[in-house]
């Protein structure tokens, strides 16, 4: 989302080392460093850059990311880039023949958290985007990381596949409900003003003559309150609510006629 940057938090609780194997594009490396800064990840290294380092295109992808990109350290051997992890994941999507555990984005990103609470260095390899990572690459990781993808089209772009295992990295770390909703100034409506509004509306649907027979009355009256209580409502909606009805019946919340004494 464009526009929603703040100054960088000097307080981003550790995470895991990404590690970009022979990345091509320094357009790529910027939009990987964009990405891990949006999910709060900042320990950037990179094996083999084929265009050199450091690189200008990466800085104009990046959108601001310094806070990675002034910290990237260069390697010359993946072996070298790994030696002080205690844990090592690669990504890649293609079955391979080594024997290793193999884990989607969230399962690992639940791992990672765990080894990293208990002080432990992580590292993540990614490959680069013309073939991803080698097999003696992943010989050196504990474990492999495939995203659950279309078998029959499966490849992403360097940074996306960045982005997919960090954003997984921030959801394991946030403590937050999955499902949020922002009340406003007014708060969700009290179970009391629910059933205000409930009389209100089946008062007015009675004196319509919307309740044809009694024997409908019950599963109507069912159905429109569930409807109403999973929608849950603020107070100012439920005040709305009171107001539309009267508008429209001429019957007011106490039952008397709105133009009424």
């Amino acid at each position: 989302m464009a526009g929603t940057n703040r100054p960088h938090s000097q307080d981003l609780p550790p995470g895991p080392v990404i590690i970009l194997v022979d990345p091509q594009m320094g357009e790529n490396i910027g939009a990987s460093a964009r990405a891990m800064l949006n999910c709060g990840l900042t320990e950037l290294r990179i094996v083999r850059p084929r265009d050199g380092w450091p690189n200008p295109k990466a800085v104009a992808s990046a959108s601001g990311a310094d806070a990675v990109l002034d910290g990237v350290t260069l390697f010359d051997t993946v072996e070298a880039a790994v030696a002080d992890c205690r844990r090592v994941y690669a990504t890649t999507a293609r079955p391979r023949t080594l024997v290793k555990p193999v884990m989607t984005p969230r399962a690992a990103a639940a791992e990672i958290r765990a080894e990293i609470t208990a002080g432990r260095t992580v590292g993540v390899l990614f490959g680069s985007e013309r073939k991803g990572l080698d097999n003696d690459d992943i010989v050196l990781a504990d474990t492999i990381v495939t995203a659950p993808l279309n078998p029959a089209f499966s490849s992403l772009n360097l940074a996306q596949a960045v982005l997919l295992v960090a954003m997984e990295w921030a959801t394991a770390l946030a403590d937050v409900p999955a499902l949020q909703r922002d009340p406003g100034d007014s708060g969700p409506a009290s179970k009391a003003e629910l059933f205000r509004l409930f009389d209100h509306w089946e008062l007015a649907l009675e004196r319509s003559g919307f309740f044809r027979t009694e024997e409908q009355r019950p599963t109507i009256v069912r159905n429109f309150r569930t409807l109403l209580q999973r929608a849950a409502p603020t107070a100012q909606e439920v005040r709305t609510l009171h107001g539309m009805i009267t508008a429209m019946s001429g019957i007011r919340a106490d039952g008397k006629d709105r133009f009424g004494p």
